[in-house]
Order: C-alpha cells, then sequence, then structure tokens
C-alpha cells in the first residue's frame, strides 16, 4: 500500500507481493517435484550399480526432496481454502503447518541417513566401480536440478523487484513458505551434486572410500543446515510474525491516502498466511460525527480496505484525540 488511491477506492499494495503470485509458486513446485522425482530414480539406479556413499546418499536426498515437493503442494492448496465460519481468516497458515513437515523430513531422513550412512562407511568401507556411470547420473541430476533452480530464481527475482529486496533477502523474508523450501532445497542440491562429484572423483583417483563417505557426512550436513534455517522460518510465521518496517509503512501510507482517514494512531499487521496481512489500526475519522454515523463509517472502512487482495481482515476503532499520529 503505497501509492494514494482514488476516491473510493481501497489502497493499492505494491509492496506485498499479491496473491496472483500464488500460482507461480505452484508451477515451481511442480516443476521441482517433477525434476526430483526423476533425480531420484536415476541416482538410486546409479547408488546400486556403483556401491559409492555418496551416491547413496545423493539419492536419499533426491528422494527426500520428492517427498518434500508433496508436501508443499499439500500445504498450497490447503491455505488457499477461503475463509468461512470456523477460519474467519482463511487457512492460510497451513502452508506453514505442512511446509513445516517438509522441513522436518528434509531433517530427519535427508540429513539423518546421509550422515549416519557416511559414518557407517568410515567404519566399515565398501568397494565402488563403474565410476563412469555415477558421473553421468551426477551430470543429468546437475541438469535437472538447475533446471528446477532456475525457475524458483527466476519467482524469486521477480517478487523481490516488486517488494524491493535483494534476491536472498527476499528468499528468508517472504511469507511464501513453499517458494522459499524450494528455492533452498535446489540450492542445497546442487551444492550437494557438487559435494558428490568430488567425493566420487577422490574415492577413484585414490581408491580409498574415505572421501567419498565424507562427502556422504557433508552432503548430510548441508541438508541439516537448510533444513534447520526452514523449520526456523515456518516456526516464525505459526507464531505470528509482523509485516517488516517497509510492508508497515507502505499499509500506513495507503492508510492515510484514503478519503475517510485523517490520522492512524495505531497500527499492527501480522501474517495470516502466504501475501495474506491482518490489519488493526485506530484511525482519526475526518468530520466530527455521532456515534451511530462513526460506526458505519469504520464498518464501510474495514470492508473497503480488505478488499485489496493482501489483506485478509480488518479491524479499525477510533483514536483518542491525545494519541499521537503514526508518520510513515
Amino acid at each position: 500500500m503505497t501509492s494514494p488511491a482514488p476516491p473510493g477506492a481501497p489502497p493499492a499494495s505494491p509492496r506485498v507481493v499479491g496473491p496472483d503470485a500464488a500460482g507461480e509458486s505452484t508451477r515451481t513446485v511442480v516443476v521441482a517435484f517433477a525434476a526430483n522425482l526423476l533425480v531420484a530414480v536415476a541416482k538410486s539406479f546409479a547408488a546400486v550399480v556403483t556401491g559409492s556413499a555418496s551416491m547413496v546418499a545423493e539419492a536419499v536426498h533426491s528422494w527426500a526432496d520428492t517427498g518434500n515437493e508433496v508436501f508443499l503442494l499439500v500445504a498450497d492448496r490447503r491455505a488457499r481454502r477461503p475463509a468461512d465460519r470456523a477460519h474467519p481468516l482463511g487457512s492460510g497458515r497451513e502452508a506453514y503447518v505442512w511446509s513445516m513437515f517438509a522441513a522436518i523430513g528434509l531433517f530427519a531422513v535427508g540429513a539423518g541417513v546421509s550422515i549416519t550412512h557416511g559414518i557407517q562407511e568410515l567404519v566399515d568401507p565398501q568397494p565402488a566401480d563403474s565410476f563412469a556411470v555415477a558421473y553421468a547420473v551426477l551430470a543429468l541430476a546437475f541438469v535437472l536440478e538447475g533446471v528446477s533452480f532456475l525457475r524458483a530464481v527466476r519467482q524469486v527475482r521477480a517478487e523481490a523487484r516488486a517488494a524491493e529486496h535483494e534476491v536472498l533477502q527476499h528468499v528468508l523474508v517472504t511469507s511464501d513458505p513453499t517458494l522459499r523450501a524450494v528455492f533452498a532445497e535446489d540450492a542445497a542440491a546442487l551444492a550437494g551434486l557438487l559435494v558428490a562429484f568430488g567425493g566420487v572423483l577422490a574415492h577413484q583417483l585414490t581408491g580409498s572410500p574415505v572421501p567419498d563417505a565424507v562427502g556422504s557426512i557433508v552432503v548430510g550436513v548441508v541438508l541439516a543446515v537448510v533444513s534447520v534455517v526452514l523449520i526456523d522460518r515456518n516456526r516464525r510465521f505459526l507464531v505470528g510474525e509482523g509485516a517488516r518496517p517497509e510492508t508497515r509503512a507502505a499499509v500506513l501510507r495507503g492508510l492515510l491516502a484514503l478519503p475517510d482517514v485523517d490520522r492512524v494512531t495505531y497500527l499492527r499487521l501480522e501474517y495470516v498466511g502466504p501475501r495474506s496481512l491482518y490489519l488493526v489500526a485506530s484511525v482519526d475519522l475526518v468530520g466530527d460525527e455521532v456515534e451511530s454515523s462513526v460506526a458505519r463509517r469504520l464498518d464501510e472502512l474495514e470492508r473497503r480496505v480488505a478488499q485489496v487482495p493482501a489483506i485478509a481482515g480488518a479491524v479499525f476503532t477510533v483514536s483518542t484525540p491525545e494519541e499521537p499520529a503514526l508518520r510513515p
């Protein structure tokens, strides 16, 4: 909500990336699911043929990512449910619940199995062969994961530009957990592929399985770090993440642009789902009318502001004369 609105119209909200980006997120997750499924099958084949610990870790990683995309698709679908009597602000927070399941799964399955298998290989090393198969599968996986990652990068860049954020900053602060998860998982997958390539190559050159086992452990550590970050971000939105200062300032400017609003003395914005804010504000209305008229004007103001796609609901109260006005 930044630019002044015409009289009687709700303010715009360019800094809050609108719900039209939700369809882009769905397509991004579908692309990631297809890529991860193909990669998981190929890596599993290579892991069986070569016996490489790094390839086993990569196969587990890709199967974990594939399962996570299912959780993310469920998150996207359930978060889109319209508001009803039981859920007057919609079901947007479902996205954070299911994305949390995906992040925990990445930690338990992806990181846990990779680290455990790497340690087992160090204790009881197994020979590996058919390294050409491993290299071919790693190259194919890099291409497929790269396609998925570029898709996520394009969406992040577009949203970051609209919100006036840096790309990595937007990944961390976006209210869309599915986009953050796909971006982070694909980035971790590409890093893991490079680690796996190094482990397999060192195994082939030295004849020692130790580098391969260490590669498996490193892949697991990378997945653990990514999953902890994702868990923390989902936790913050589940308990009630407030809007960032620039979003708050933009919303305040939009409210002050409304013809009925003279001052805003209190403003609270909380995310209730991806790209969905709940607004509570105290305002000083233009004029000095009787209580019944003020109540109707406040009700009309709430309805008008709730027409903004990024606002799930709004509650307005009347400011007292001694309250200081907020400034954007």
